[in-house]
């Protein structure tokens, strides 16, 4: 059975209700962030799944596998990002809000279902 994905501002609806929140703070303890943003991402297995884009700290180049074993010491299994991606900055509103929409829309522009 697919689980059911859509988000609702910070809340990541998958079957298991996850906070996007919680996953960043976890992230973000890791000493080689500097910013990340965890948002729910098309699958075709699972109908979708949990994706980090992350802004490495100067200077440091962390890899996926090295931050999914640091989110796994603090978040139950199913809260920990599958999918990883590494960026220079995250698009912010002029508050400095991250525009989490921005990054999901090219992941579900050519979906049937979309997710906000």
């Amino acid at each position: 059975m697919k689980a059911r994905w859509y988000s609702m501002g910070t809340m990541i609806i998958r079957g298991d209700n996850v906070r996007s929140a919680e996953m960043e703070n976890a992230l973000s303890s890791h000493p080689e962030v500097a910013a990340c943003a965890v948002i729910g991402v098309p699958d075709g297995e699972t109908g979708g799944r949990l994706h980090a884009v992350v802004v490495p700290r100067s200077g440091s180049s962390p890899d996926g596998e090295h931050l999914r074993a640091h989110c796994a010491e603090l978040l139950a299994d199913f809260k920990v990002p599958r999918g990883w991606e590494f960026v220079d900055a995250l698009p912010t509103s002029p508050t400095g809000k991250v525009l989490k929409r921005s990054l999901r829309r090219p992941r579900w522009e050519d979906r049937e279902r979309q997710i906000n």
